[in-house]
Formats: structure tokens, C-alpha cells, sequence
């Protein structure tokens, strides 16, 4: 408990009396360690970084940063931390170094130590020589990198990350996280990130949490949560009617669920033991006359592991809450 730079015991926010947006949230985070918070849109992912980060108060419960307490110790709280939100933060009027010298006064860096400390934050995230160009003529992926060395600043202890590498190319987020872990080396800070890229939270977390509705559904680290499952899964890839395959494997009591692959014509089954499955799997097929193009076995993924726990699969929860997101956008627009 000593390493615990953060503990959060049953934080409860609920929004305009209805919506419960945590509901009994409880977790620690060990000093050094990049810990991640992996859910869909809607989770309550960017709700639990806003009350660590003192910006809005819990409905009930407690949290701590290095022992201090979020509600008793915000302004305390607030000079140990650094926060990168999901939307972008930077002023596109300035230039970057302004936009870095706004952030260090705003910190309290003292005058004697500003322009040192922005030229090394820039240089670190590869945008020293960029720093007299107006932020507005950055790519998104500068911009961030920008965000992130505001963020760095004060040499906080412990630095937040909403969604970090959010509509970036996998060369931008890679780039990202080869930023923050040279950070992590130099100024020994805690890293505590939100995403829903499974493979980020695969990569680059030390341990990770699964949050859906509110509620935290699992913890450990990416092996240990794949361990917990015990759902393996067979990818079938056919020319037959996808749905009359569906209806096949459904009839397999042993098969828990049943999704369309990512290939075109493939299906993908959930069972327990795949190895001891896919005889009977094949079986049923070949008496059906399904003519069976390639079949695959898989070892259980975060993916998997976001289905067992969560009851669905990551992408479908986060696309369908982003739809009715476009279509109130596209409402308002009438």
C-alpha cells in the first residue's frame, strides 16, 4: 500500500440525480507503473480522470494522490499532477512556445527556470524546432506532443492522459508512446491513461482496469487478465451464407458467442476449450455441407477479455455510442 501513488475507494458520480456515470469504483496505482483504464465510450473513463484530477467532485467516496486527498487537498493535489485531456487544449493562436510559457506561468515555474525547462519539454517531445511556428499550422500529432509536454512542465509525479493517441495513425500513436517513455525515465513519473485501442493498452500498460458502466469488471496485467478468461476463440472463413453458419454454431451448446470475423465470409465462435471444439465444430459443418475455406485457433486477446467480463465486444459498444453521438450532432444541425 506504501507504493500506491493513487487509491481510489468507492467513487460514486452520478450525473443529474439519474445517470450514474462511476458507481462504487475502487483501484490503486503503484508507483512507476503505466496503469491503464480500457472501456468503451460512455464508461465512465473520462469522468473518473476528471474527479483525480480535482476538476469536478465525486457524488460520494474517496480518492488520494501520493496521500492527499482529492477533495480536502485539491490545490495540493494539483501542483503533483499533470493532465492531457481528450479534446485538444493547446491555443492555435500561439506559437508552441507561447502556448509553453502560458503553461509555466500558469504553474508557477519560476522566471529563472522557464526557458530552460520549455526548451528541454519541447526537445523531449521533438518540437524544439517548431516552437516559433502558431500551433494552428501543427498536425494533430504535434499538437498533442504539444499538450504533453505542457503537462510535463511542473515535473509532476504522477501525469493523466485522457484517450492520448485519439485519432492519431498507428505511426502517430507509436510516436506518442516513445515520447512518454523517455518521459517516464527522466522525471520517474506514474502514467495513468484511458483508451479503447486494445492493442495500446495491450503494448504499452504495466496493469490495466476494465471499466464498463460504471463499474470496474476486472484488473491486472494484459497476461494475467487473458489468463482469467477462459473463452478461446475459432474463426471460420466460408463462401456458405454467413447466417446459416451462424445458425450451425449456435445450435453447439458449447459455443458462448458468436460474432462476424474481420475478413469478409469469416465467423467467429467463443468456446472454452477450442482445441477439443473445433472437431465437433468441423463435424457439424462438413454434414451440413459447409465448404470450409481456412479455420483458425486463437489464444485469448484483450478483446476476449473485454467479452467475458463486459458481456460484449469492445468495438461494438464504443461505434454504437459514437453513432448516436453523430446523429444528435446531425439533429442539432437541422
Amino acid at each position: 500500500m506504501s507504493n500506491n501513488v493513487i487509491s481510489v475507494r468507492n467513487l460514486v458520480k452520478v450525473y443529474d440525480k439519474v445517470t450514474r456515470a462511476l458507481d462504487g469504483v475502487s483501484l490503486d496505482v503503484e508507483e512507476g507503473e503505466i496503469f491503464g483504464l480500457l472501456g468503451p465510450n460512455g464508461a465512465g473513463k473520462t469522468t473518473l480522470v476528471r474527479i483525480l484530477t480535482t476538476q469536478i467532485p465525486p457524488t460520494s467516496g474517496e480518492a488520494f494522490i501520493l496521500g492527499k486527498s482529492i477533495i480536502e487537498e485539491a490545490e495540493r493535489v494539483r501542483e503533483l499532477i499533470g493532465y492531457v485531456p481528450q479534446e485538444i487544449s493547446v491555443m492555435t493562436d500561439l506559437t508552441g512556445y507561447e502556448n509553453m510559457l502560458f503553461y509555466s506561468k500558469l504553474y508557477g515555474v519560476p522566471s529563472s527556470e522557464r526557458k530552460r525547462r520549455i526548451e528541454n519539454a519541447l526537445s523531449l517531445v521533438g518540437l524544439l524546432d517548431k516552437a516559433n511556428i502558431v500551433v494552428k499550422n501543427y498536425s494533430g500529432g504535434m499538437m498533442r506532443r504539444l499538450e504533453i509536454a505542457q503537462a510535463i512542465i511542473n515535473y509532476p509525479k504522477v501525469l493523466f492522459l485522457d484517450e492520448p493517441t485519439i485519432g492519431l495513425d498507428p505511426s502517430g500513436r507509436k510516436a506518442i508512446w516513445s515520447y512518454l517513455s523517455q518521459l517516464m525515465e527522466e522525471h520517474e513519473m506514474t502514467i495513468f491513461m484511458t483508451t479503447h485501442y486494445m492493442d495500446e493498452a495491450d503494448m504499452v500498460t504495466d496493469r490495466l482496469a476494465i471499466i464498463n458502466l460504471g463499474k470496474i469488471v476486472a484488473v491486472g496485467t494484459s497476461s494475467e487478465l487473458k489468463r482469467s478468461t477462459k473463452l478461446e476463440s475459432i474463426t471460420i472463413i466460408s463462401k456458405f451464407h454467413k447466417e446459416e453458419v451462424k445458425n450451425l454454431l449456435n445450435s453447439l451448446p458449447f459455443v458462448k458467442q458468436i460474432y462476424d470475423g474481420k475478413e469478409e465470409g469469416s465467423v467467429t465462435a467463443y468456446v472454452e476449450n477450442a482445441e477439443e471444439a473445433v472437431i465437433e465444430i468441423i463435424s457439424t459443418l462438413k454434414e451440413n455441407n459447409v465448404d470450409v475455406e481456412s479455420l483458425s485457433m486463437n489464444k485469448p486477446t484483450l478483446d476476449d477479455v473485454f467479452l467475458a467480463y463486459a458481456g460484449t465486444k469492445l468495438e461494438e459498444t464504443t461505434s454504437a455510442l459514437e453513432a448516436r453521438k453523430v446523429r444528435r450532432t446531425m439533429q442539432r444541425m437541422r
